[in-house]
């Protein structure tokens, strides 16, 4: 089980962090240790003073696939999720800079937040779907899918041609604006429209 990450997906969030548009899109992996554990703090790592959110409409893979085509993509899953990328913004720029991978900055432990799941079925257009992360009560993150650069059969036709895509795996689709820092005692919640898929204390 893999989780495949898609970085730079909304055009907002590449001017935030005053990054190049990319002509396809940014894929990077995070191990499943990287999974933090079902009603367990996130605490922030003694590496980085400046850990940041990034909220993030997931995929599950529910059969195996290789050189999807994106007129098929959409039998290759039928639930939609929110979650977290964590990132640690500080150690990822030192990285970027050097032109090193990021993985250290956004695949160490406990770094990907993965909320409850809806049927995909709930969604009359998976292409207009609203979500949002709230902290400490106040609306920090909110987009909707139809603003992605590229959506999600055509991620799942792009990743499929490096990686085989196994039943379990999860595409973190990109974050919109709005991501900053976490500090010890907040408190984040994710939303797909009105319903709450996760709550996360951080300490």
């Amino acid at each position: 089980m893999k989780l495949i990450c898609i970085g730079r997906n909304y055009t907002d969030h590449i001017k935030e962090l005053e990054n190049d548009k990319p002509t396809d899109p940014v894929v990077f992996l995070k191990p499943d240790t990287s999974i933090l554990l079902k009603k367990q703090p996130f605490f922030i790592p003694d590496f980085s003073d400046d850990v940041h959110h990034e909220v993030e409409v997931l995929v599950k893979i529910n059969k195996v696939g290789k050189h999807i085509a994106k007129k098929f993509a959409h039998k290759y899953y039928d639930e939609i999720g929110l979650g977290i990328d964590f990132t640690a913004r500080d150690l990822q720029s030192q990285l970027k800079a050097k032109s090193l991978p990021w993985e250290k900055a956004k695949a160490f432990d406990g770094a990907a937040v993965i909320g409850k799941w809806l049927p995909k079925s709930d969604f009359e257009n998976i292409n207009e779907i609203n979500f949002s992360l709230e902290k400490n009560g106040s609306l920090v993150q909110q987009g909707n899918t139809n603003l992605m650069l590229w959506k999600i059969d055509e991620l799942i036709e792009y990743v499929s041609k490096y990686f085989t895509l196994k039943i379990g795996d999860i595409i973190f689709t990109g974050t919109p604006s709005g991501v900053g820092k976490v500090l010890a005692n907040d408190k984040l919640n994710g939303y797909i429209e009105d319903k709450q898929l996760f709550s996360v204390t951080v300490k």
